[in-house]
């Protein structure tokens, strides 16, 4: 799961809650530049980025950290905040057996956010053609949770939108929950609704014993954001 969205939208805050999810016995390793996430769960690794010295040696960047914690056998990788070429190699961790991995980055929209990743991952160096980083993509990434902050100041998820696959060389997205604001004659509180899409990865969750309720797809459907 990517938690996308811009500067001060709640994405740490987001991403402490959805951590508590996680199941007790899944053996975590968080990778930050300063702590800033809160997991209570018992088997969690914090690893944390060091600057250089005086004599500028001895830095240790988020990249060297997602390495090393592949050698420390995790169910889960949680990465603060993706923001260089670390990307690639959280993309690589994503599809080797770490699917229940979360990051956050900096971005307006969930496309945004895949293209910027894209951007991450060219950072590295290496010379990887477009579509290859794309396909990479389509098959780490399941889930993209989009933050606002309204004028209000008020911090909201606008979108929960499904990363389905590759078609031709465009990366697929599939929206299913978007932020609606109200019409200008009838002012409201904004509300996540449904965009009436059923979610296409749906045997992913069945593997977990995770049944999904149909009725939280249909267009009447509100929820308490």
């Amino acid at each position: 799961i990517l938690v996308s969205g811009g500067t001060g939208t709640g994405k740490t805050t987001f991403l402490n809650i959805l951590s508590s999810f996680i199941h007790e016995g899944d053996r975590i390793v968080t990778i930050e530049d300063a702590v800033e996430l809160q997991l209570r769960q018992k088997h969690v690794i914090r690893l944390e980025c060091r600057p250089p010295n005086i004599e500028g040696k001895g830095a240790i960047d988020t990249r060297d950290l997602v390495k090393n914690a592949l050698r420390m056998r995790p169910e889960r990788i949680i990465v603060g905040e993706c923001r260089g070429g670390e990307a690639l190699d959280m993309l690589q961790a994503m599809n080797t057996g770490h699917e229940g991995s979360l990051t956050t980055l900096h971005a307006n929209t969930p496309r945004d956010a895949l293209s910027r990743l894209e951007t991450m991952v060219l950072l590295t160096g290496f010379d990887l053609p477009a579509r290859a980083i794309r396909e990479q993509t389509a098959s780490a990434v399941d889930m993209i949770c989009q933050l606002e902050r309204l004028p209000s100041g008020q911090r909201m998820v606008s979108s929960i939108t499904e990363v389905v696959g590759m078609e031709g060389n465009q990366l697929t997205l599939n929206e299913l929950f978007f932020l609606d604001y109200g019409t200008e004659s009838k002012k409201s509180i904004p509300q996540l609704k449904p965009t009436g899409v059923r979610m296409q990865k749906e045997e992913k969750l069945l593997k977990h014993g995770i049944v999904l309720d149909g009725s939280w797809f249909e267009t009447e459907t509100n929820f308490e954001v």
